[in-house]
């Protein structure tokens, strides 16, 4: 069975709606290299194909839409057991059809339902119509892995309302459905029981005219029914003025110190306080360096400063030892390269963000 299933469904005007459905259920649909390379071509042939009138990307099971990138090959490439370009060829590849999701000249609908992590993020945050259901946990946790949120992170985390984006890159703390809608990470909510419906109900559509407006029509009226399944309350935005305060400093070191120094008995702060001590302290150097740099890029240079600090990330220990620690021995017991904030070389950590080459890989773009 393939990694990656492709279906049409027929409209009645006589077009079709395609569909991209993620199918590695046992790995939670974490994206491969494999299944890049299979959407790629699919997704640079539809746009051309105009009996095509939109794209639905979705997945196999209930638990998870796609938990992360192609960690295990990574892993593999910075051990010496496969072939050492291997993440310069994944971050490459995953970037580029980043890109070409965001980029895309129709509607692209994702259906994040159950966890959307690390890679799904990024195959999420490019679509016109990001749909998300009472089941949703999205997270983007690297911080504990000793990288830092790429996958385009480096472009919604600076979008989201005020430093919620740097709180959450530095804590990768959880976020629920209401909050994927705050901070400007979905765009609709329906019932996470209603995916067929929602296909039967685009196929129903008329698609001469705007296929936009013809998504935000089905999109719109399942979201009013939805009601009842609705996550209303987002923690992130009723903790909002208590992530200001303690972002609100001018050295990481001073931001980090206030939010672990801050004494709340709350479970949602807590949480982010425990995740933020265990985490390596070089990503989140690299972490809110690459929040400040990103800042005024654009899409496409935020594509092409990341695959410099990932490949670059991937050629030192600090990345391949949470991943150890965290995914492959699972002691959970990182020794990162730098065991404090105050000890972490300055000098080292911004030399990760210059590039090895003289054109960027994705200059293309």
């Amino acid at each position: 069975m393939s990694c990656v299933l492709f279906n049409e469904y027929p409209t009645r005007d006589g077009n079709k709606i395609v569909e991209i459905c993620l199918n590695a259920e046992p790995s939670l649909n974490a994206l491969t290299l494999e299944m890049v390379d299979l959407i790629q071509p699919k997704m640079d042939a539809w746009k051309h194909d105009d009996s095509v009138v939109a794209v639905l990307l979705n997945s196999s099971g209930q638990k998870a839409f796609c938990v992360g990138g192609d960690v295990v090959n990574l892993y593999k490439a910075m051990s010496g057991e496969t072939y050492k370009d291997f993440p310069l060829d994944f971050f490459t590849r995953e970037y580029t059809l980043d890109y070409t999701i965001h980029t895309y000249p129709k509607p692209v609908i994702c259906w994040g339902s159950g966890f959307v992590m690390g890679g799904g993020m990024g195959l999420m945050n490019g679509c016109s119509h990001r749909v998300v259901t009472e089941t949703t946990h999205m997270a983007m946790p690297e911080v504990t892995i000793g990288l830092y949120p790429d996958v385009g992170g480096s472009w919604f985390l600076n979008h989201m309302p005020g430093r919620t984006g740097l709180f959450m890159g530095l804590t990768g703390h959880r976020m629920n459905a209401a909050d994927a809608l705050y901070l400007g990470l979905a765009d609709r909510f329906v019932g996470a029981k209603k995916l067929h419906e929602l296909i039967e109900r685009l196929q129903g559509e008329s698609w001469t005219v705007d296929a936009y407006a013809s998504v935000n029509r089905v999109l719109r009226v399942m979201e009013k029914e939805s009601d009842e399944q609705r996550v209303h309350h987002s923690p992130i935005e009723s903790h909002f003025e208590l992530i200001q305060k303690v972002t609100d400093h001018d050295t990481l070191e001073e931001i980090v110190t206030a939010i672990l120094s801050e004494q709340v008995e709350d479970r949602w702060f807590n949480g982010a306080q425990k995740v933020l001590g265990h985490g390596s302290p070089m990503a989140l150097n690299i972490i809110h360096q690459q929040w400040l740099r990103s800042r005024h890029l654009s899409l496409r240079e935020v594509f092409q400063h990341e695959l410099v600090l990932s490949v670059r990330c991937c050629q030192e220990r600090e990345f391949p030892e949470g991943v150890r620690a965290l995914l492959v021995d699972k002691d959970n017991c990182p020794a990162w390269t730098y065991p404090s904030l105050g000890e972490v070389d300055k000098a080292f950590v911004n030399s990760l963000f210059e590039s090895p080459w003289d054109q960027n890989p994705l200059a293309h773009l």
